[in-house]
């Protein structure tokens, strides 16, 4: 079954979760709906694997962190394909500059914890559509909590993130970006 979000037309990966108000998310690397520019995907595909800045506003006042996931969910694998996963960013925290997702950036906050994609190493994987499987749509989405941390394993997956921190999601600043093979130049 295919769920669409009200306001895009792509599938909505959180359409069989509980529904909350959106937030404003930017960036100056990358734009709602539009692709990716070359430095988001990863290596193999030609790019850098870096994470892009990314600036959020508009949260509910009562947040106490917030989490950072960019999900495709057009892989061709059954299930999608996390690139990236940090929870525990304070609440005083409203932007990450680019490349943060570095495994060694030192760019993230003091106490922030990168789980392991799906590749299983604690940073951002870029993206690396397949060849033959059309565009692919990055949700990039900053969730606020009304918890300070998540208490989760740091071996432990997006998807684990994503249940834990189900009840605790206030609201979600999303932004969507495109990919295909071959769009970094690769």
């Amino acid at each position: 079954m295919t769920h669409q979000s009200p306001s895009r037309g792509e599938l909505y990966p959180y359409a069989g979760m509980r529904q909350v108000p959106e937030f404003t998310l930017t960036s100056s690397d990358i734009s709602e709906g539009e692709p990716l520019p070359a430095q988001v995907f990863g290596a193999d595909a030609g790019g850098d694997d870096r994470s892009p800045q990314l600036s959020w506003s508009g949260f509910p006042a009562q947040t106490q962190s917030f989490a950072v996931t960019c999900f495709d969910p057009d892989a061709p694998t059954g299930s999608g394909f996390w690139h990236w996963a940090v929870a525990n960013i304070p609440a005083s925290v409203t932007s990450l500059p680019s490349g943060a997702g570095g495994a060694a950036s030192g760019l993230l906050p003091e106490g922030a914890l990168t789980l392991p994609n799906e590749m299983r190493a604690a940073e951002f994987i870029g993206a690396g559509p397949p060849e033959g499987t059309g565009v692919h749509h990055y949700w990039f989405v900053v969730h606020a909590l009304s918890v300070d941390r998540i208490d989760i394993d740091p071996q432990a997956t997006p998807a684990v993130l994503g249940f834990l921190m189900r009840d605790a999601v206030l609201a979600r600043g999303i932004l969507v970006a495109t990919g295909e093979f071959g769009g970094a130049g690769s």
